[in-house]
């Protein structure tokens, strides 16, 4: 099964079991807006309760806020998204679609990334175990072609677009002879720049209304509210404020599911630092936020760190946690060293002082940022992706038989428990609803007694719960229970008061926060 059949059957599972739907599907659905079902929007708050106590919890120094999404026009002239939040935009003019320009160029580098692993497979079946892959990349001739057209062309667009030379832009599609993916033709109009901000209006009467503008970023927020949260927070530095919320961008292309969305979620924090000491908490940042997902278990080489050749206005140092997708490595996180420009424009721009009076030094300063970025969406689908599994299996009477299970980390799984009475009879259904009535003051919490008892597995299985509850006629003798770990399908018969401790062992958050290295 290739990478993409398996993106396209994990869509399918995500909507079939509750997890995500298509908005306004009966009116034939709006491009790139998303619904959260039942399962999908206890995985997002679990997911976003995993990054705010990690965050403000396990920080003395860091704090949250929430701020408005509306917010003052004159803020995004201050941070520079009305001038320059642009993307570089190109059509073909043969299927009248729209294209990211830069998108384009990255993704015929990815290819070329492919080939190179394929030269790479094909040397490792034909050399066995006698296999160098080191030098076996260093030697080879064709990948040393490739991989030096494939660094030339991406220095040429790093170059253009640090330049915004659009021209050039366009040249390196058309010298990489980049077709349109729905024409196939390479009939592209002139690259030109489109700014990703929604505008709407507010006041009473559309005559007297003000132009403002849905925030693209939750940072702002932050940055407005310095001098509030460190007065009545007496806050020292370095500290920093953590924000989750919505955020709006108008994106010439969004696709790959929930991957790429006009309104989306982030999970912001911003850390301010003294001049000077920027670099240092950068690198401090960028090992605790890969600390942390990686404590989710899905394997230290689905990720890695990509440096920014070409840097914001606004930045010093940015680099982004990715994630192997099932199309590829893609950015979840973004890691920014922001210097002083945010509170040093709205300080010029609002006419306010927005400074630290350091105690230590005796000087005021306007601090300097540290961001962390990430996408409760991406995440989302990061944790969907990773967790997705279709396992073959076999029976004690030899037969093969097949099951499709989320693997979850157990903190993260929307249901963390399914109690399932054997049989709906004999006083087991009142058994099993005494049990769920005690577990459900703590955990999230199933009953289902529709089936046999290996459908109703099944079915915990394909929406992630780690543990199911079986009541059966020994229940009623001797008060045990029979509990089954949904990842190695083992079973063990369990008293039902040390149910919650077991429960609390296998699903606490703890045990991801115990693996997070400070």
């Amino acid at each position: 099964m290739t990478q993409e059949e398996l993106f396209k059957k994990l869509i399918a599972h995500s909507k079939e079991y509750g997890f995500i739907f298509p908005s306004s599907e009966i009116y034939d659905g709006l491009s790139a807006v998303y619904d959260y079902g039942q399962l999908g929007v206890e995985l997002k708050n679990n997911i976003k309760k995993y990054w705010w106590d990690a965050m403000v919890r396990l920080n003395d120094n860091i704090v949250g806020i929430d701020s408005a999404i509306f917010m003052h026009p004159r803020i995004w002239e201050a941070s520079g998204h009305v001038g320059a939040f642009n993307d570089p935009l190109i059509d073909n003019k043969d299927s009248k679609k729209r294209y990211r320009a830069d998108v384009l160029i990255e993704e015929w580098l990815a290819k070329q990334d492919e080939k190179i692993e394929k030269e790479i497979a094909k040397a490792r079946k034909r050399f066995g175990e006698k296999f160098d892959r080191q030098q076996f990349v260093e030697t080879s001739p064709r990948i040393k072609e490739i991989s030096e057209r494939r660094h030339a062309v991406n220095d040429r667009m790093v170059k253009a677009l640090t330049e915004n030379n659009l021209d050039e832009v366009k040249k390196i599609i058309e010298d990489c002879e980049i077709v349109c993916p729905i024409s196939g033709t390479k009939n592209w109009t002139e690259v030109r720049q489109f700014n990703l901000m929604f505008e709407t209006k507010i006041g009473s009467v559309s005559e007297g209304a003000n132009t403002i503008y849905l925030r693209p970023e939750t940072a702002q927020g932050i940055f407005v509210n310095f001098l509030n949260v460190q007065k009545s927070g007496r806050m020292k530095i370095p500290f920093g404020i953590a924000q989750i919320g919505k955020a709006f961008r108008n994106e010439i292309v969004a696709r790959q599911f929930i991957f790429r969305m006009r309104e989306f979620e982030q999970m912001e924090m911003q850390f301010f630092v003294r001049p000077g000491d920027e670099l240092k908490w950068f690198e401090y940042w960028k090992a605790f936020r890969m600390s942390w997902h990686r404590a989710l278990g899905f394997g230290d080489d689905m990720y890695r760190f990509h440096d920014h050749e070409k840097l914001a206005h606004y930045a010093n140092a940015a680099t982004d946690v990715e994630f192997r997708f099932p199309f590829g490595f893609k950015e979840v996180e973004g890691i920014h060293s922001r210097t002083d420009f945010d509170l040093g424009n709205h300080q010029k721009f609002s006419g306010r002082k927005i400074q630290y009076f350091d105690t230590e030094t005796g000087e005021s300063y306007v601090p300097y940022v540290v961001e962390t970025s990430i996408g409760v969406d991406r995440m989302v689908l990061q944790v969907l992706s990773a967790a997705f599994k279709e396992e073959e299996l076999t029976k004690e009477d030899g037969s093969k038989d097949e099951r499709v299970v989320l693997s979850f980390p157990a903190a993260l799984a929307p249901v963390k428990v399914a109690v399932l009475p054997l049989v709906k009879k004999d006083g087991l259904p009142e058994i099993g609803r005494e049990i769920l009535n005690e577990l459900k003051l703590d955990y999230a919490c199933q009953y289902d007694e529709k089936d046999s008892i290996g459908k109703r597995y099944r079915r915990q299985d394909a929406i992630g719960t780690p543990l199911c509850v079986t009541v059966d006629h020994q229940t009623a003798e001797d008060r045990t229970v029979t509990v089954r770990y949904r990842d190695t399908m083992a079973q063990e018969r369990v008293a039902i008061s040390e149910l919650p401790a077991l429960i609390e062992r296998e699903v606490s958050m703890k045990q991801l926060f115990k693996k997070i290295t400070r």
